[in-house]
């Protein structure tokens, strides 16, 4: 029996794991939740699942998660916020942390569950963004395994299955091109949240469907597989999928090109870092190649979509600016969202802010957070800039 806690168990990822946890009920037990501000659902999940700790995102859901009456025998209620984050994943039984709370408040969580030991299941990709040297050097001082549950990392996870670095020529994202493949970037001036909202393949939330309609998403993804597997960057390529059947590949230096393959749900690679090292029978049905019939693959677009160009920028930089591009990249995002700024105008926002970053050093959460403060800061007055008259 393994003990898992989820951080951000309300969400798209808590809730496929929660599913894996159905699942495999005789091999997998939930002691710890995390969740943000939906009272109703985490009541429901507290009901179901009885953990030992809980903790949400405000004073506020707490207030309206105890109005629910949810309670169960032994459950501790967490502080809130990122406190509340650490105490969850940090629980003396939990084994496992799955990280798929969204932004950048999981840092520390992620550092808390490393330090104590856990493995940590990794879906949210602003950690490493952030903080991937951090991070990665305490999975190692601490000799704690960090198991990606992107599809893509994981995919490439499956495929490298301990060769040694030396066999290694490249890793290949595959990315599905998000709703608006194909286009010009003057087609792309007026689209709106609800148009970009409507993902061809995968059901995220909201701002990583964004980030995929943008190809921040696979931005960040680069970045994140650099710190993950010890590539250079330039090792790193990206091609447009649009099936999303083939979630990533890796080339050796014979020539020879591994892909993995399996169908699009994330309770794929979320039972893949619940069960490493082995592999337990599958839950979901096969691919049906024949059903699929052709596969594709083409070069992204970085003139229609600049964010992906402005991550790799990112990450040739290194130091302070991959922290700079994830902080600009959300406020942006969460003012379109909110109708205030144009699809077009996300990149604007994050080019800016970067051009006006002097990259430095950052070995400290200290540092990281003062420096994803001052870019949240500086990109807001640029989207106030570019605002749309509403």
């Amino acid at each position: 029996m393994k003990r898992i806690a989820i951080l951000g168990s309300t969400g798209s990822i808590g809730q496929s794991a929660l599913a894996v946890v159905d699942a495999y009920a005789d091999r997998l037990e939930v002691v710890g939740l995390a969740a943000g501000e939906n009272a109703d659902l985490f009541a429901a999940q507290i009901a179901r699942y009885k953990p030992r700790i809980a903790a949400m995102a405000s004073g506020a859901a707490l207030d309206r998660l105890k109005q629910t009456g949810a309670t169960c025998d032994g459950i501790v209620h967490a502080s809130t916020g990122r406190d509340g984050l650490v105490a969850v994943a940090s629980h003396p039984e939990a084994e496992i942390v799955l990280c798929a709370s969204a932004g950048t408040d999981g840092l520390e969580a992620v550092l808390a569950a490393i330090e104590h030991g856990k493995t940590v299941a990794l879906a949210n990709k602003e950690v490493l963004v952030m903080a991937g040297g951090i991070v990665m050097e305490a999975a190692r001082r601490r000799g704690v395994q960090v198991l990606p549950v992107d599809s893509e990392h994981n995919a490439i996870h499956q495929c490298l299955h301990a060769r040694p670095a030396a066999e290694l020529k490249r890793i290949v994202l595959t990315a599905s091109g998000g709703p608006f493949r194909g286009r010009t970037a003057s087609d792309l001036a007026g689209v709106t949240p609800e148009a970009a909202l409507k993902h061809p393949t995968w059901r995220m939330g909201r701002k990583i469907t964004i980030d995929s309609a943008t190809l921040m998403n696979k931005g960040l993804e680069v970045i994140e597989a650099y710190w993950l597997f010890g590539v250079r960057a330039n090792q790193i390529d990206v091609v447009v999928h649009p099936q999303s059947v083939v979630h990533s590949m890796i080339e050796l230096v014979d020539g020879s090109i591994i892909a993995q393959l399996g169908v699009t749900d994330m309770r794929l690679p979320i039972q893949y870092a619940f069960s490493y090292p082995e592999r337990w029978p599958a839950m979901l049905p096969s691919v049906d190649l024949a059903g699929v019939g052709a596969l594709t693959f083409d070069a992204p677009d970085t003139v229609a979509f600049p964010c992906l160009r402005l991550a790799y920028r990112a990450l040739e930089a290194e130091r302070s600016l991959p922290v700079v591009l994830n902080a600009a990249n959300e406020i942006a995002v969460a003012r379109f969202l909110d109708g205030r700024l144009g699809f077009t105008a996300i990149a604007h926002v994050i080019e800016r802010t970067m051009d006006a970053h002097a990259p430095a050093e950052v070995t400290t959460i200290a540092e990281v957070r003062r420096v994803d403060q001052w870019a949240r800061d500086y990109s807001l007055e640029v989207a106030r800039g570019l605002e749309l008259k509403v």
